[in-house]
């Protein structure tokens, strides 16, 4: 089986694929891996946030030849106070926010709603995006995209989602440092940070965070590649 992994940062990716192989896509911004094990092809792509990285990252993991899964993998903000920052989710339910479509991924005790959105959500938006989508828990920018290619191609997806901002985090707005390619501009970023230190604690809290939920996501894939059984990822990960 062919798997292939969609995420947008190679932070995300970082402690999975350690000891995977490396391979060049020729393409500036993206980064690419892969791992056989038994018999199985998994495929980690990353290209940037935003639904034309997530598009620009499956054509490069499906470049050697077509996916028989995928993976929607990476951080999201916590649209709720009972999801805590550094912990892993496996949604259930993606909704796009542009479109109003609605993916149904996989059945669980309890429906996990994710919300994608073209942008990276402040404060104001995820009391917005609460409101707007009730049970929603989880929001991002990937996630919809993803999901909307699994279904065009007759393919199922995992959803897979670590934790890097509370609900309440208090963070600056990071959209005008992300290019067009869905990358940071950390130059930029970093001289405007400079002289607002309000945000450093933050923003040290949203590494630690980030990094600890890169951990956990990790984690549970290796469990998954173990088991191959969704429903116990599914209630492993939805704690």
């Amino acid at each position: 089986m062919r798997i292939a992994i969609i995420a947008a940062l190679p932070g995300e990716l970082k402690p999975l694929v350690k000891g995977w192989q490396r391979v060049s896509t020729n393409v500036p911004g993206t980064r690419k891996w892969i791992f056989s094990r038994d018999a199985d092809t998994w495929i980690a792509v990353c290209a940037g946030m935003g639904a034309e990285a997530a598009l620009r990252a499956y054509a490069i993991a499906v470049s050697d030849g077509p996916v028989e899964m995928l993976l929607s993998l990476g951080w999201a903000g916590s649209l709720h106070a009972e999801v805590h920052p550094g912990t892993v989710h496996v949604p259930t339910v993606v909704i796009d926010a542009q479109t109003g479509e609605q993916f149904n991924l996989t059945e669980g005790k309890r429906k996990w709603r994710l919300v994608t959105t073209p942008r990276v959500a402040d404060g104001s938006e995820k009391n917005r995006l609460a409101a707007t989508y009730p049970g929603a828990v989880l929001v991002d920018m990937e996630a919809a995209t993803v999901a909307r290619l699994a279904d065009m191609h007759g393919i199922p997806l995992l959803c897979i989602k670590g934790i890097s901002d509370a609900a309440g985090a208090t963070l600056p707005d990071l959209n005008p440092f992300i290019d067009e390619r869905g990358q940071m501009r950390m130059g930029r970023f970093l001289s405007y940070l400079v002289v607002r230190p309000r945000y450093w604690q933050s923003l040290l809290h949203l590494g630690m965070n980030s990094a600890r939920a890169a951990d956990a996501m990790r984690d549970l894939i290796l469990k998954f590649m173990e088991e191959k059984n969704v429903e116990k990822l599914i209630r492993t990960g939805s704690v």
